[in-house]
């Protein structure tokens, strides 16, 4: 029997679970509640807010308050230090690196064992049986699956734990079916200076048989336009004639979408978009051309949401999966099977349907830019042009920055707009310092700028531009607020 054949068959055999929770939604999550509370009752974090007394949801949210990365530090970094029955049974030995925190440069997520087999491996698996059950005649197993992470390298904490991206932890405990269909080697996957990588992978791609594709959309065009430089004049066509999905997350799609049609045109190739990160792997497209995707219910992951509209951090009521309405902004709260406890994440979604539940991912709690997977947020950039004023003997008035996107092999960047009251003499310079600040103060903005960011650019605007752009939408005075960060470039281009 033809591997993918079988392949077929034995992966589209979670389908029936998937309608059950799709179709019994509620059930599900008082399911997923209820194995997690009893799960951690002898924890430290358990017996504080007293989860074996815990009978309901209302119970557990009056006793347990939501908490940010800084809030629920303490517990993390006691399980850092390799103490047992913290946040989760027993010890945890994988941290994943993630930027966005304020009182460090970068946050470690405690991944159990559980997150990893029951929620990340299980989101990737679900993709490949929703895709084979879309697409009857696909062919993915028979081929190459070439997935693009960030730096894999892993560092100790201490004996028996370890951090890094979590897409180092997710290449170290691959399970042999996933490891024997992956190129490249496990030897250049792990190479840790990110040009030198690229190069090696761009080869070896060229030599096999790709089926799948897998990586945040900025990166792979790198590696696509890598694989052009080093192919001898072929397109990606001829080198991948059989590429049959492009399996896509991290940030929003839509602006690299016209750049991928133009590098890759066949007929046959899939998109398909997954909302997962180091705390959990939340959502994945699962039709054909969507542009949403289905809530997963049954990953170890317990949601509640806050109406944006009455958001107050955690001082915020949150609802239930049931009360949620279409087309409203929510802020997520979760609780995992990774040691998460009612963990305000900073992602912002919508439902675009509720039968069953679907979701877009809308944006972040604060404004931010996340066009390549920097996560920059306000208090990065406000410390920044501080720094920058401080040593150039300037003085800014007001700024916005919004991403510049990759146009063909150039890299992509961050565009400021400064109106100064004293602008710097050396305006490059002043760039550097900024660049340079950022890096030292975030460490997805570090891993970018040595893979695919090029040095800020800085436009000096000629004095009173901000304020005619509020003029002009009768919000000059008062309360109304420059925007620092977009993810998009509509209101600078405004500006412009």
């Amino acid at each position: 029997m033809p591997f993918d054949t079988i392949f077929s068959w034995i992966i589209k055999k979670r389908i029936d679970q998937i309608e059950q929770f799709t179709n019994n939604p509620i059930q599900a999550q008082q399911a997923v509640f209820t194995a997690l509370v009893d799960k951690a009752k002898n924890t430290e974090i358990g017996k504080n807010h007293g989860f074996a007394g815990v009978s309901n949801f209302n119970e557990f949210k009056q006793n347990t308050p939501i908490r940010t990365y800084e809030e629920l530090f303490p517990f993390i970094e006691k399980s850092m230090k390799g103490q047992e029955n913290i946040l989760w049974p027993g010890k945890i030995q994988w941290f994943s690196k993630s930027s966005g925190t304020t009182n460090a440069k970068s946050k470690l997520i405690p991944v159990t064992q559980e997150a990893i087999q029951d929620c990340h491996y299980k989101g990737g698996k679900d993709l490949l049986s929703i895709y084979y059950h879309n697409n009857p005649n696909a062919k993915l197993f028979s081929g190459k699956h070439l997935i693009l992470g960030g730096n894999t390298s892993l560092n100790k904490l201490n004996e028996n734990s370890f951090f890094g991206d979590l897409s180092a932890i997710i290449v170290k405990n691959l399970p042999f079916w996933a490891e024997i269909r992956r190129t490249p080697s496990r030897e250049i996957t792990l190479m840790e200076n990110w040009e030198e990588k690229i190069d090696k992978m761009a080869k070896a791609a060229l030599k096999e048989d790709v089926k799948i594709i897998a990586g945040v959309p900025s990166w792979m065009l790198v590696l696509l336009n890598k694989i052009l430089e080093v192919s001898e004049g072929k397109t990606i066509n001829e080198i991948w004639p059989n590429l049959e999905l492009y399996m896509h997350g991290g940030v929003n799609f839509d602006p690299y979408k016209n750049q991928f049609d133009s590098l890759i045109n066949l007929s046959k190739l899939n998109y398909y978009q997954t909302y997962n990160a180091s705390e959990g792997f939340f959502s994945l497209q699962n039709e054909n051309k969507a542009d949403d995707m289905l809530l997963m219910l049954d990953y170890g992951i317990f949601y509640e949401f806050i109406p944006m509209n009455n958001f107050n951090g955690t001082d915020s009521e949150t609802i239930e999966l049931e009360q949620v309405e279409l087309n409203k902004n929510y802020a997520l709260v979760i609780s995992t099977n990774g040691g998460l406890w009612r963990y305000l994440i900073g992602d912002t979604v919508k439902f675009t349907s509720l039968s069953p539940f679907k979701i877009k991912v809308t944006g972040r709690t604060k404004h931010f830019i996340n066009a390549f997977g920097e996560e920059l947020i306000i208090e990065n950039t406000d410390i920044a042009i501080k720094e920058a004023c401080k040593q150039t003997e300037s003085a800014f008035k007001e700024y916005t920055v919004a991403p510049k996107y990759l146009d063909g092999t150039k890299k992509g960047t961050h565009q400021w707009l400064i109106e100064f009251s004293k602008a710097p003499q050396d305006i490059k310079r002043f760039s550097e310092i900024l660049d340079k600040k950022i890096q030292e103060l975030n460490s997805d903005y570090e891993a970018k700028r040595k893979m695919i960011l090029s040095l800020p650019e800085v436009i000096i605007l000629e004095d009173g531009t901000f304020n005619k752009w509020l003029k002009s939408k009768d919000k000059l005075g008062g309360q109304n607020k420059i925007p620092r960060l977009s993810n998009n470039r509509t209101f600078i281009e405004e500006i412009l």
